[in-house]
């Protein structure tokens, strides 16, 4: 079990470096990993089971804490990220395909990355947890409604498929990894242990698939493709940037603004991919996959400034104020 763990938390540490390696082997040579398309959506479940096997009751103790705080992470998740991709689909005029990708990916709900991210800022976890499963819990209602509303004159939406998609893939599997922890928590701990080796070779396989997938015709990078990365870049610094001022607008503390930065700024891009596979087109699964790879290392370089700033500020001299008479 140690050799896992070891394992998961090298793949971790690199996984951007993994994803995209997996993106370059799939680029040059698609064949070896299109055998994981038709299972895009059972490994999704998979990373989302494994989540719920991490939630605790005491995760969601901030939502009736201080639900105001949780309310306006939530708000701000939903509206930021999604009129943000919108905005850059006009502004760089991208075709249909691809826009329907990019504010798919502004609908989707917060990952557990965003969490992580949040820790390591030294922010406020509790509330970056609360608002991270409230933000899933509510996504097969918002997910849809919001795609619809935004990208519905691109592509036509099918908001009740999606609707059903969402809480097979994300709803089920998270509510199951709960009710496995509540009941069996002290049995499965060592099968938790797994759960980041898991989680991480499972989301490097489908962003493989989707590369795969999508070079198929030899077509992916091109003009029309190669504007998707600053187009992801921007949504997530931008959302960072917005999620930051939106919450220390509101009164609330650099901690708490931190997790909302987070929280705000990082997706559920993965499942972003499988929605856009099963739905649209390849082509709308690679903004997704774009984000899967850059909001992982945008917010480790965030998480690090922020964690280097704290600590710089706690060992800081403190120099005691002069009075003069």
């Amino acid at each position: 079990m140690k050799a896992i763990v070891a394992t998961g938390q090298f793949l971790g540490k690199y996984f951007s470096l993994f994803v995209l390696a997996a993106a370059a082997v799939s680029y040059f040579q698609p064949g070896v990993i299109t055998w994981v398309l038709p299972y895009v959506n059972y490994l999704l479940g998979i990373i989302m089971f494994g989540m719920g096997m991490t939630l605790k009751r005491s995760d969601f103790a901030a939502v009736f804490k201080r639900p105001k705080d949780v309310i306006i992470g939530v708000c701000a998740h939903y509206l930021i990220m999604p009129l943000i991709a919108f905005a850059l689909c006009f502004a760089f005029q991208l075709p249909p395909a691809v826009a329907v990708g990019v504010i798919l990916v502004g609908c989707c709900p917060s990952g557990t990355a965003s969490n992580v991210m949040c820790f390591l800022a030294k922010g406020d976890v509790a509330l970056g947890v609360s608002i991270g499963a409230v933000s899933t819990l509510i996504a097969p209602v918002m997910l849809p409604f919001i795609l619809w509303l935004l990208a519905g004159h691109w592509v036509k939406i099918p908001t009740t498929s999606l609707f059903v998609s969402v809480v097979e893939i994300v709803i089920v599997p998270i509510v199951l990894g709960v009710l496995v922890n509540t009941f069996f928590g002290k049995k499965v701990h060592k099968v938790t242990e797994a759960l980041p080796l898991v989680s991480t070779v499972a989301i490097i396989l489908i962003a493989g698939g989707v590369v795969a997938a999508s070079n198929k015709n030899g077509d992916l990078l091109t003009a029309g493709t190669l504007i998707i990365i600053p187009v992801v870049m921007l949504h997530n610094l931008l959302g960072y940037a917005l999620g930051f001022f939106f919450s220390r607008l509101l009164g609330m503390n650099h901690q708490k603004s931190r997790a909302i930065t987070f929280e705000v700024g990082m997706q559920n891009s993965a499942l972003g991919v499988a929605l856009a596979m099963a739905f649209f087109s390849p082509a709308a699964a690679i903004p997704a996959t774009l984000f899967s790879i850059w909001h992982n290392m945008s917010g480790s370089l965030l998480a690090s400034y922020w964690a280097g700033k704290q600590k710089a500020e706690k060992t800081a001299p403190k120099v005691d104020a002069v009075t003069t008479q």
